[in-house]
């Protein structure tokens, strides 16, 4: 089956590469001459999600997924979430928004957080299913480590040894994270339908 993850982000590619079922084979946005950015004007992550893979689908006739993921900083309300990568401004730029995360949560003590990954797939037959992910952990003070991408530098998962995310191998993270866990249940479905 050929599938194209909705996605500009060369990161996520090669996260979610990895995961899928050799019965898959995986197409990026440049692989079906897509160009053009991606509507995400949803207030939701569900809404992001299913926004983007049927906008391929309705432009390409290509079946996809997309993926939304939303960091959810419990002492700024769930904030900045939907937001997440537009939070210090249009530019999405991965160091602002650390920049400003960590700003509002100066002297703050909860520092408790979640990512949360909404992934919508869009079959052939034009069906769409959806599957989620979350890992909970905690906004560190201080930026820490050089791998990963986004909010990776200062989210510290519950479920590991200290370290964050951008402290982490690719492996390592996959194994417990909110992305691995979406696409765990999307491959568990496509192993189900796909032969």
């Amino acid at each position: 089956m050929r599938l194209c993850f909705a996605s500009n982000n060369a990161h996520k590619l090669d996260e979610i590469r990895p995961l899928l079922p050799a019965s898959v084979e995986l197409l990026s946005l440049a692989d079906i001459g897509c160009q053009q950015e991606l509507p995400e004007t949803q207030d939701t992550l569900e809404g992001n999600a299913r926004q983007k893979a049927q906008y391929v689908w309705d432009h390409y006739g290509v079946a996809c997924f997309a993926d939304d993921t939303g960091l959810e900083v419990a002492a700024l309300h769930g904030e900045p979430g939907v937001y997440s990568a537009r939070y210090a401004g249009p530019q999405r730029s991965a160091s602002d928004n650390v920049a400003k995360l960590l700003r509002e949560l100066q002297g703050q003590p909860n520092r408790s957080a979640q990512f949360r990954t909404v992934v919508a797939l869009v079959l052939p037959t034009g069906e769409i299913h959806e599957f989620a992910g979350a890992v909970a952990g905690a906004i560190t003070e201080e930026v820490r480590g050089q791998d990963g991408f986004g909010y990776d530098p200062i989210f510290q998962p519950t479920e590991g040894d200290g370290r964050t995310f951008a402290q982490m191998s690719l492996e390592e993270k996959n194994a417990i994270s909110h992305r691995a866990r979406a696409v765990a249940g999307l491959v568990r479905y496509l192993n189900e339908v796909v032969k």
